[in-house]
């Protein structure tokens, strides 16, 4: 995995994690958490807060760790029933 180095990119990092497992709380699927994490890392490139290689280690690590099922918890702690909703 690739690691951040730069403080406020763990900051930033933190945020937009704490962020989407809020979303994923509140039944949000990947794609609506994909499309977040997009207009933050937008946000991000703008402001200029980051470095090139930083900005783009922590694009790369949101990206992953959105793809990972094992990063989100269900409303009843269980990983299998986080997208039960969207199912149906």
């Amino acid at each position: 995995m690739t690691a951040l180095q730069d403080p406020t990119a763990i900051r930033h990092f933190q945020s937009l994690c704490d962020a989407l497992q809020e979303m994923a709380l509140r039944y949000s699927g990947p794609s609506e958490m994909k499309l977040y994490a997009d207009g933050y890392n937008h946000a991000l490139r703008r402001s200029k807060q980051l470095d090139t290689l930083s900005q783009q280690r922590f694009e790369e690590l949101i990206d992953r760790w959105i793809r990972d099922p094992s990063s989100f918890l269900g409303p009843d702690g269980d990983p299998r029933t986080l997208f039960e909703s969207e199912r149906r």
